[in-house]
């Protein structure tokens, strides 16, 4: 519809808009309240947005807005009187025609420091409404100690008033101790392995040769290592978030919960105010109450069963066992093909499924693969994905790889992943660079030292047991995924910059993939199955390229 905006009011709404003229435009200098409400507003109202704005919210003296956006103009409105006023506001808009999903219109960036790993994958568990970036293992060195000495792990309030305390203070300072210590021999083997050629420059390789250093050594650091994430999400997203963490048998989580709630109610408080009290309670005692519930009846079916592996090769030892189940694809969709094709042909008819499914029955092999290349198309590269047909096939992986790469994994988040808790159940790896460098024997003893107060711990208390547990240890966790998304793991967890552990799992799970589906397989043509020892070198040579470009673009 027509605006008719004059220009008087024009320049009423100009400062919150980034064009007073255009069909699509954003809204700006408004509280993430506001704008919450706004939208949710505007689908129940035949007005333009900008209209809604101006007469709805502008012009209505009992909305307070002026005092509201007066904080976000610079006119000297003290913040919180300023957030009280887009509280109170919000809550009049949500009774009036109120939807939660307002809560999910309006957002906040929110740094989450001094974490242990432990914390941190439990604060990244959340699929949808938050994204979150995290300090890397791979690019800053964790040697340094903060002015009183200490280095960078978390000590849990249950372990540092058990009888355990001494032992994981010294566990936790040898092993941080022997990851500073071999930092320096190990860049030294890194270079002489992989001498600087010619045309590389001192920035891309010292950057290379310092994340393979990282890589190599990372499986000293326990889960107990504090590290740092970035979130941005939607209030809705949060609120739950808050609520999950409050669930956990962990003081760490319950405390970051706190906070969390606590600083976000200092920015979005209509968004967050039920994680707790009325509503936000009773959710935190339902996910506590299943989850011990799902627990207690677990140990009771499997009470005397005990880790088995994989026969589907032979194996003369534990390790060999283990290495052969590192990926096993356990369930997979027998008719991925013709649901596939079905999807495909779906779209662009008027015929039911169920037409569509039976005239695939009566195709030539020739005549699917016709459907799925013009379906797939001409793929110049990894971005180039096939469509939402593929999401109608699905594969389950159960994988066994150390916590560094469950780490680096966990971030997908468009499938289903679920881990067991961290243990030192299924042994360690240990880099195959340890054996010329001198580390392994240290190494394997710091490891043995871990398992052993691991075990102790976990007698009582299993999720602080994990604490203790460096990220060399093996970790179990399955993975869902439908074949749309496997090509994007697969196509992206392979490529040659990556670290060589997820390289590998990736690699996997395309060959598996490829096993059972060969024909629905064939476009996945940008896994990199090759080695590398300098994993991050083409990408930091691309790096050199980029700085060159954008000096000489803003040279002056």
């Amino acid at each position: 519809m027509k605006e008719n905006l004059s220009e008087e009011q024009k320049k009423t709404i100009e400062p919150f808009v980034s064009s007073t003229e255009n069909s699509i435009f954003v809204l700006r200098n408004l509280p993430e309240v506001v704008m919450g409400a706004l939208f949710s507003r505007y689908s129940r109202s035949p007005k333009t947005l900008r209209q809604l704005l101006l007469e709805e919210f502008i012009s209505d003296e009992k909305t307070g807005f002026n005092e509201i956006v007066s904080f976000q103009t610079g006119k000297g409105i003290k913040q919180a009187v300023a957030i009280k006023k887009a509280e109170e506001f919000y809550d009049r808009v949500l009774l009036g025609f109120g939807d939660d999903s307002v809560a999910e219109l309006g957002g906040a960036h929110l740094a989450v420091e001094n974490v242990s790993n432990i914390s941190v994958k439990l604060i990244q568990d959340a699929r949808l409404g938050i994204s979150p970036l995290e300090k890397s293992t791979r690019y800053v060195f964790f040697d340094e100690k903060d002015k009183k000495g200490n280095y960078s792990y978390f000590k849990p309030k249950e372990l540092m008033e058990s009888s355990f305390a001494d032992e994981y203070i010294e566990l936790c300072d040898s092993l941080f101790s022997a990851y500073s210590k071999f930092l320096e021999p190990m860049t030294k083997f890194i270079k002489e392995k992989n001498p600087q050629e010619e045309n590389i420059s001192d920035r891309a390789y010292n950057s290379t040769v310092k994340a393979k250093a990282c890589d190599v050594l990372r499986v000293f650091l326990p889960a107990s290592t504090l590290t740092n994430t970035g979130l941005y999400g939607n209030g809705r997203a949060f609120e739950y978030l808050i609520s999950r963490l409050s669930s956990y048998p962990l003081e760490e989580t319950k405390s970051i919960a706190k906070e969390m709630h606590s600083e976000l109610s200092t920015y979005i408080p209509s968004f967050v105010k039920r994680s707790f009290g009325e509503f936000g309670e009773p959710t935190i005692q339902f996910l506590s109450e299943t989850r011990e519930q799902t627990k207690k009846v677990s140990e009771e079916i499997l009470e005397n069963e005990k880790p088995l592996f994989e026969k589907r090769q032979v194996a003369k030892t534990k390790e060999e066992a283990e290495e052969s189940e590192e990926v096993v694809l356990i369930d997979f969709d027998k008719d991925a093909e013709e649901k596939i094709l079905s999807a495909i042909l779906y779209s662009s008819s008027h015929l039911s499924m169920e037409q569509i499914k039976e005239k695939i029955k009566s195709l030539s092999e020739e005549q699917k693969k016709k459907i799925l290349s013009a379906y797939v198309g001409e793929r110049k590269n990894r971005r180039h994905k096939p469509g939402r047909a593929f999401e109608n096939s699905f594969y389950t992986f159960d994988i066994l790889g150390n916590y560094g790469i469950f780490r680096d994994l966990h971030r997908h988040r468009i499938l289903t992943q679920e881990r067991q808790l961290l243990s030192t159940e299924h042994g360690f790896v240990s880099p195959v660079e340890f054996d010329s460098v001198g580390v392994k024997e240290e190494y394997t003893s710091l490891m043995k030292q871990a398992k052993d107060l691991f075990e102790k711990i976990e007698e009582k208390n299993p999720w602080q047991a994990q604490y203790a547990v460096p990220f060399g240890y093996k970790i179990r966790w399955y993975m869902k995924m439908n074949l749309r998304e496997a090509f994007h793991f697969c196509e992206l967890r392979s490529s040659k910059q990556g670290h060589a552990d997820y390289r590998r799992i990736a690699k996997k799970i395309s060959e598996e993939i490829k096993r059972v589906h060969p024909t629905l397989s064939e476009e996945m043509k940008f896994v990199d199955k090759k080695e590398y020892s300098l994993e991050r070198l083409e990408a930091e040579k691309a790096q050199d390229e980029k700085i060159k470009e954008v000096g000489e673009k803003y040279k002056k």
